[in-house]
């Protein structure tokens, strides 16, 4: 399934949370597909850089960028050639719609699913989903 990680899943990743690491484990083993777009890596590298949101965490700075390398090298990059307006209440948001529907994502993958949800455009086959809903509905190995 393709997939949208929202930086909020990354991030969770670098910090040890659960699900979010095995949604990006599931990425890196080629069990999702994850998407990816000039404005969700810029954001992805904007977090990553705020070393404040990162104490006490398990990986450096140093392994935190090995991570997004890897994890970059096994995305699909989508160019999105059509803004979806409007769209969210959150603008900053909107880039992760366009991409999903660029790409022809089965679900954005978020920690806020409740500012998502608020899309005034519909996509029937777009689904939003936490990392824990993703990972309960991928098939047992």
């Amino acid at each position: 399934m393709r997939v949208v990680l929202d930086t909020n899943v990354f991030v969770g990743a670098c910090l040890g949370k659960g699900p979010s690491s095995r949604v990006v484990q599931g990425c890196l083993e080629r069990r999702f597909e994850p998407l990816m777009g000039p404005a969700l890596l810029a954001e992805y590298e904007d977090v990553l850089g705020r070393s404040r949101m990162f104490e006490g965490c398990r990986l450096s700075a140093a392994e935190r960028d090995r991570l997004l390398d890897i994890y970059l090298a096994r995305c699909r990059w989508v160019r999105v050639y059509f803004g979806w307006r409007p769209n969210l209440r959150d603008e900053g948001d909107n880039h992760l719609v366009e991409l999903a529907v660029a790409g022809g994502a089965g679900a954005i993958v978020t920690h806020n699913i409740r500012h998502l949800k608020a899309m005034e455009l519909k996509f029937p086959d777009l689904a939003l989903a936490t990392p824990a809903q993703l990972l309960s509905k991928e098939p047992r190995r």
